[in-house]
């Protein structure tokens, strides 16, 4: 993860709504996914990770099916076409934070590939962030949990 930790905060239980899981679409995302995590975990609120399940192993995702449907929000990182968040959008009610990401090969230009094909979505309740910017994520996810 590229962030640095120093302390965390302590959160009171009656504060917080539930639990935020962070997807990751590929092993190349684990570093935006993994500055997400540290910094909900630094916060104090509790964090679960998917790690390694893209759009082309749906299989990977569907076998977490429950840890999604019980979470309050969800995090999912993805570079390439940017897909997943709207797979996981679909599947879930709880609001979702897509974070496209810069690594991929091809057309990916960077992550804006990605970017657009997260902001074109029809998947309901599906919010992104910039480029690579999990912190910023992390963040949202944050204020939406301890939302009353």
């Amino acid at each position: 993860a590229r962030i640095l930790q120093h302390g965390s905060t302590k959160v009171e239980p009656d504060e917080i709504i539930g639990e935020v899981v962070v997807v990751c679409a590929g092993t190349s995302d684990l570093g935006v996914a993994e500055e997400a995590r540290v910094t909900i975990e630094t916060l104090g609120h509790p964090c679960r990770t998917i790690y390694d399940a893209g759009v082309a192993g749906l299989h990977r995702i569907l076998a977490r099916h429950e840890l999604l449907l019980n979470a309050a929000v969800i995090i999912v990182v993805a570079g390439m076409e940017g897909a997943l968040p709207s797979v996981v959008g679909g599947l879930v009610s709880c609001p979702v934070i897509g974070v496209p990401t810069s690594v991929g090969y091809g057309a990916g230009i960077g992550g804006f590939a990605a970017l657009l094909g997260m902001l074109n979505s029809c998947a309901p309740g599906l919010a992104v962030v910039n480029i690579d910017n999990g912190f910023g994520a992390a963040c949202m996810a944050i204020k939406i949990n301890s939302l009353r």
